[in-house]
């Protein structure tokens, strides 16, 4: 018997006015002409954005739905060279602790998954360089929740160059460059273009990093291929994480838009994928990628009621029997 947890992504389709991403662009910022209160704008922006984030949190609580990923755009440039010796974590200390005191009261899993521009295998230096920067602002994101950041942010493996095996190479010459205390916060997942399940399972093998297994990149990728028999390893790269293993699970849009995320989860091809993999983990925590968010959460949850050889435990979880 299997447990299976599901989660969702930043935004709830459910709440009104509680996007936790709300930015300033670098030209409004510029176009102020007072920096200190351009300054103090983007602190209000990024309180903003925390505030609806628990908002989001206690939505979750209410529909007892345990997992969650934050937005990565909390605070708006933060991590920009315009910005730089801007101390944005003092004015969000307090709605951070108490946001993390939420989390660890209701006994939720919460992760982060940086934007496309966080590219770890990049051949430029400069791109290192502000890609650690970024995953220093979620690392700090974390400790100010009084979270483990421990496996909590997910990672693309990063650029091709029309060349993987070099490509590969450069990311684990690049690991050397990033601090251990951002290392030990990485998941790597296969994406739907450039790097396969078996790439990315190298890397996660040779560098001690969890991988986290994205069906539907998978199947756009390499539709015939059997993904079943690297399934133990996947499971393997999770034996230290103090963390339930984690995978993805979205649905196409089309058959002619394979790639693109459906608005719904296919439940067919959800419980395709589960019944694979039922018995071999005690847990299995699914974050949902469909663009109704929380929507697509409570209509696979009704779907999943449904069928046999299934126990729901509650809102979000159930037992795969």
């Amino acid at each position: 018997m299997t447990i299976v947890r599901l989660g969702f992504v930043a935004m709830s389709m459910e709440l009104k006015n509680a996007s936790p991403s709300k930015t300033m662009t670098l030209t409004q910022f510029q176009k102020t002409e007072d920096r200190e209160a351009a300054i103090r704008k983007l602190e209000r922006i990024a309180l903003t954005n925390l505030e609806n984030s628990h908002r989001i949190l206690k939505h979750n609580h209410f529909n007892e739905i345990h997992f969650y990923r934050f937005s990565s755009r909390l605070i708006p440039l933060a991590d920009h060279e315009e910005l730089a010796g801007w101390d944005y974590m003092q004015p969000l200390k307090g709605k951070l602790a108490e946001i993390g005191k939420f989390v660890k009261e209701h006994k939720m899993r919460v992760d982060f998954h940086p934007d496309h521009f966080v590219v770890i295998n990049s051949p430029n230096r400069d791109v290192l360089i502000n890609s650690v920067k970024n995953l220093k602002m979620h690392y700090l994101l974390l400790k100010g929740m009084k979270i483990n950041p421990t496996h909590r942010c997910v990672l693309h493996v990063g650029g091709n160059y029309k060349d993987t095996e070099k490509s590969l190479e450069r990311f684990v010459e690049n690991w050397s460059d990033v601090p251990l205390a951002i290392q030990q916060m990485i998941m790597l997942e296969n994406d739907d273009t450039s790097f396969t399940l078996e790439d990315t399972l190298y890397l996660c093998e040779k560098l001690g990093i969890p991988l986290i297994f994205d069906y539907h990149h998978h199947l756009a990728h390499h539709r015939e291929d059997n993904w079943e028999e690297h399934w133990n390893r996947v499971v393997d790269t999770w034996k230290t994480s103090p963390l339930p293993i984690k995978m993805h699970i979205s649905s196409p849009k089309s058959e002619d838009k394979f790639r693109h995320h459906s608005d719904f989860v296919d439940v067919d091809m959800f419980f395709k994928f589960l019944n694979e993999i039922k018995g071999t983990v005690p847990q299995i925590d699914c974050m949902i990628e469909a663009k109704q968010k929380d929507k697509a959460l409570f209509t696979l949850m009704k779907q999943i009621k449904a069928r046999k050889h299934v126990e729901m435990i509650d809102g979000s979880s159930f037992y795969l029997q």
